[in-house]
């Protein structure tokens, strides 16, 4: 039996409700520069994954189905009884399995700068930065993470907000960060995506290197109901960097 963990939660807005989903070794703030955008159009969710922000701890190892077990008692706790669900990076496989998971719970899904169908080339890339952290440890590889997270140009233009996000990394348990690293580098969701019926928006950059728009297509080809979106010039950070136009897309698809 999956324990749930009571996850920290805050609610903004008005209007159907939107769950957001972070991804790695970030918190609920990731969402910050999209919810003034997002509150005026929905009731949103954003909440902190086990272990990160100032969610508990879990005892030892989880897995992708404890982070859907979470979700769904977030849902329990806030009332809510049917929403749309965005999740970035390790939130866009979080939101899917939770939606092939509780279907009858989900009105539509943003799928945001996420992985499926990789090549044995892609996944030796993602086990590579997974194998470079465990040797060499967390900070040293985060310098190659800036780069792909955010384009040259906003590193220089914006390095407290480079910064704010690497210090987030930091700042969270080393055997979270690496729990969840690795469940992102482990997940599949070739072989049930097709499964997932729900209304999807899928979103990408241009120049995410392992969310990137080869991916993105064949999922939105493997999904019934899609559409699919990818940003010009942007990498993997588009919750910062390209926060208005993500907002702007979401609104668009799900109201």
């Amino acid at each position: 039996m999956t324990t749930a963990i009571d996850c920290k939660y805050t609610v903004e807005g008005a209007g159907p409700p939107l769950i957001l989903i972070h991804g790695i070794g970030a918190a609920r703030d990731a969402w910050r520069f999209m919810v003034p955008a997002l509150r005026e159009h929905f009731t949103v969710v954003s909440y902190d994954l086990r272990g990160h922000g100032t969610s508990p701890l879990p005892d030892g190892e989880f897995g992708l189905n404890e982070l859907v077990t979470d979700l769904e008692r977030l849902r329990q706790r806030t009332g809510i009884e049917k929403a749309h669900f965005a999740g970035h990076s390790l939130g866009g496989q979080i939101g899917p399995a939770y939606a092939r998971a509780y279907p009858d719970r989900v009105i539509s899904l943003g799928i945001l700068s996420t992985a499926a169908f990789r090549t044995e080339d892609d996944s030796a890339k993602v086990w590579g930065v997974v194998k470079a952290m465990q040797e060499k440890g967390i900070a040293q590889v985060l310098e190659t993470l800036t780069a792909r997270w955010f384009t040259d140009e906003f590193i220089a233009r914006h390095p407290d907000l480079v910064e704010r996000r690497l210090k987030q990394v930091i700042d969270t348990s080393p055997d979270i960060f690496m729990n969840v690293f690795r469940i992102y580098a482990g997940t599949e969701m070739a072989p049930w995506l097709q499964e997932v019926t729900a209304p999807s928006l899928v979103l990408t950059g241009e120049n995410d290197g392992g969310c990137n728009p080869r991916l993105n297509r064949l999922i939105d080809a493997a999904l019934p109901n899609s559409e699919l979106v990818i940003l010009p010039h942007y990498k993997h950070s588009i919750l910062i960097e390209a926060a208005d136009e993500v907002s702007a897309h979401l609104i668009r698809f799900m109201l």
